[in-house]
């Protein structure tokens, strides 16, 4: 596996809502909540029906997510398709 080349798109971001932004401006539910470290967007993992952290993705193609699950700390680089550490 090679190493992602994505780590300069790492930014040092805060979250910027306390869900998935677009649930929460719907009232939708999620299954677990990924950050963007690019921007700080949070959106609902691809479990959740709406998957709009990959939508947050390939909308503004900021490469890394990480889980903003407690407990978890593990990103995902969506271009390369493989783990990092962010």
């Amino acid at each position: 596996m090679s190493a992602c080349s994505h780590l300069n798109y790492v930014e040092d971001v805060v979250p910027q809502t306390r869900g998935c932004e677009e649930c929460l401006k719907t009232g939708d539910s999620w299954v677990h909540l990924r950050m963007c470290l690019t921007c700080g967007h949070v959106g609902c993992c691809d479990s959740s029906r709406n998957r709009h952290a990959t939508k947050h993705f390939r909308k503004t193609q900021h490469p890394i997510a990480r889980s903003a699950e407690p407990g978890e700390d593990w990103a995902w680089c969506y271009i390369d398709q493989q783990e990092v550490n962010a």
